[in-house]
């Protein structure tokens, strides 16, 4: 259960940092309230998962679905730049959290 908890944290985190963008410098009332909410259940869940999963295990996860959702999320509804580096960068990365999660 902790490892799903975890990915919602992760999903979350990827919630808020979207939510930056459109807060418009925290100015706008809805969308800096949803981001900080997303800001808060993130943290919340990552301390609920923590209770069974190593510091740095959770730690890293939270932030690599994070940073790798964002990715995907700037992509999608950003434009972002696609290019071969950045996604093999991403991989990376999903290498990485798999590797924790194997290594657990």
């Amino acid at each position: 259960m902790s490892w799903i908890i975890l990915l919602f944290a992760g999903l979350f985190e990827v919630g808020w940092a979207v939510g930056l963008k459109y807060t418009d410098g925290f100015s706008r009332p809805l969308p800096t309230l949803l981001t900080v909410a997303a800001m808060i259940l993130s943290l919340a869940l990552l301390g609920l998962a923590m209770k069974e999963l190593p510091l740095g295990t959770a730690y890293a996860i939270w932030t690599g679905v994070g940073a790798v959702g964002t990715v995907i999320a700037g992509i999608l509804l950003f434009g972002e730049s696609m290019a071969l580096l950045r996604l093999a960068s991403v991989a990376l990365i999903v290498c990485g959290l798999l590797g924790l999660k194997l290594s657990h």
